[in-house]
């Protein structure tokens, strides 16, 4: 089967000296989550990006690589359009560069992060994890980190995985137009819809339970993952309030517009895992670009692969819903409740988050205790998810602290922490890494 598609290549100017995509995914929990999906085989990082600036907000799919042949730069490939316009070019671009990294600001800190490396001679950091190179994996957009570092809490990870690959599944029914909660939102309450379905017991509880296995925990110490730190671990028109909420990466998209893209129109063969038997040997979920079209559009749909595309879900389509509804669709307990007052805020404009990132720019002490001032009147927004949020904006002289900082510091540093000891503890061994702490830990 052929699928057209479009090609963009990203020239990572500078960076390329620093830069390479396996180490800048691979560097944090988060890539695991949903609705990422990288394949260790091809080393290429499948997602849905938004195509911000448009009226329906649709989603498309892109597997992001970067070529041996042209180290240089990232290829960018869009799957299911012939073409693009500009803006959408660049916005898609400007979610890339927010997710990996590739702004002046992020060159400066990750070739500051390695002198200092080298000034140390830190050999037990580098023995410890030899292919982390300065990047941190983040979202595309704010909202998304904001919604996972609140995933993060009280949980184990596997816990926090199945959550994420729910919410997931739930953008993708609220596009149907047959879906209950869509149907429900266009004038009934979703328990009403919910109890017309009852008809069926099997098939309302298939909407009602995620319907991701939590499947076996991933081991704690996979090479280049920051994993073991976050397994129990953020008067305008319509239009301007969703660019607030799904881009909130201006000033990345300002440095996307000056890299002209280079647009190459494809025909993309459908690519099977090779991997199958490692994958099924090893318990991985990872899949390539074929098996998770076929995963999400089976059963004779593949005319129409690219109509619907399973992303993270946007504050709108979020602000809305039943907070009980998204709770036992999604497996969420209390979260539920932060999650949608998150969403209803950013919605309603009495949460900006454009401005929030732009406040982060330079990310100096004083501007990281206004923005956790900030942080802190969002209801949920303790020290542990601000910590984390804090750390996807740029700020990294904080190290989010729980019970899994005490197992690290108990394997790797033989310290044996208290929940009252750590944050002293974790400062007194990376504190020399300063402003840097998080990178280094």
């Amino acid at each position: 089967m052929m699928a057209a598609g479009l090609e963009l290549v990203l020239p990572l100017g500078e960076a390329a000296e620093t830069f390479q995509l396996e180490k800048a995914v691979c560097s944090h929990g988060l890539f695991m989550m949903a609705p990422n999906q990288w394949d260790p085989l091809s080393k290429t990082l499948l997602r849905p990006l938004r195509l911000l600036h448009s009226d329906t907000q649709s989603s498309v799919l892109v597997r992001i690589s970067q070529h041996q042949c042209h180290p240089h730069s990232l290829h960018v490939r869009v799957y299911g359009t012939h073409s693009l316009s500009a803006r959408h070019r660049q916005s898609l671009l400007a979610q890339v560069s927010r997710m990996l990294r590739l702004s002046e600001s992020d060159e400066r800190a990750v070739r500051e992060f390695q002198n200092m490396c080298n000034i140390h001679g830190e050999e037990e950091h580098r023995a410890e994890d030899t292919s982390f190179s300065g990047r941190v994996f983040r979202s595309p957009t704010l909202f998304e980190d904001m919604v996972k570092c609140i995933l993060l809490c009280n949980c184990q990870w596997s816990r926090t995985l199945s959550m994420a690959r729910a919410l997931c599944e739930l953008q993708l029914e609220l596009q149907s137009p047959s879906s209950p909660v869509s149907v429900a939102e266009s004038g009934g309450s979703v328990t009403e819809t919910r109890s017309a379905k009852s008809k069926s017991p099997k098939a309302e509880d298939e909407k009602l339970i995620p319907k991701t296995p939590t499947g076996k925990e991933r081991k704690k110490n996979l090479k280049g993952s920051k994993v073991s730190s976050l397994l129990t671990k953020p008067g305008e028109t319509i239009a301007e309030l969703e660019a607030n909420a799904h881009l909130s990466t201006a000033s990345v998209q300002s440095k996307a517009e000056n890299l002209s893209p280079i647009v190459l129109p494809i025909n993309v063969e459908d690519v099977s895992c090779q991997n199958c038997k490692r994958c099924q040997a090893t318990g991985e979920s990872y899949k390539t670009c074929s098996a998770l079209l076929l995963d999400q559009y089976s059963e004779g749909r593949e005319s129409h692969a690219y109509d619907m595309v399973q992303n993270f879900p946007s504050p709108r389509e979020l602000a809305n819903l039943d907070e009980s509804f998204l709770r036992e669709r999604c497996n969420l307990g209390y979260r539920a409740k932060r999650i949608l007052k998150l969403a209803q805020g950013i919605v309603e404009g009495r949460i900006q988050l454009a401005q929030l990132e732009e406040a982060c720019n330079g990310a100096s002490l004083s501007s990281y205790d206004k923005l956790s001032d900030q942080l802190k009147e969002i209801d949920g927004f303790g020290p542990f998810t601000r910590a984390n949020v804090l750390m996807c904006m740029g700020f990294y002289h904080i190290i989010p602290t729980d019970s899994e900082t005490i197992r690290h510091l108990r394997r790797v540093h033989a310290r044996k922490s208290t929940l009252k000891t750590v944050e002293r503890d974790a400062e007194h061994i990376y504190g020399k890494y300063a402003p840097f702490q998080f990178l280094a830990y």
